[in-house]
């Protein structure tokens, strides 16, 4: 599956320069996505990656839970994500 931000990419935007956490990054990036998506209301993965808030929501998604492993505030997050794509959100499925 091609992601929406290359795990590169990824590590740039965090700051990271091992490789250690590689497929943790991965997997956030994947599950961001999804999240994200579910939040705007758009199943389709190509009309989301088309948006222009779609790529900044999927950063801030995972750096939100890679910085916050241990103690993230899902409600938190999913209220900051509903506000930054609030622009694309649709009003139903």
């Amino acid at each position: 599956m091609e992601l929406i931000i290359s795990v590169e990419e990824m590590k740039q935007y965090l700051r990271i320069d091992f490789d250690d956490d590689d497929a943790l990054i991965e997997n956030l990036i994947i599950s961001s996505e999804r999240l994200c998506m579910d939040i705007a209301r758009i199943k389709c993965r190509s009309v989301f990656r088309r948006k222009d808030t779609a790529k900044v929501a999927v950063m801030y998604a995972v750096a939100y839970q890679y910085e916050h492993r241990e103690d993230a505030d899902h409600h938190k997050l999913e209220m900051t994500l509903r506000s930054l794509l609030s622009g694309i959100r649709k009003v139903g499925f």
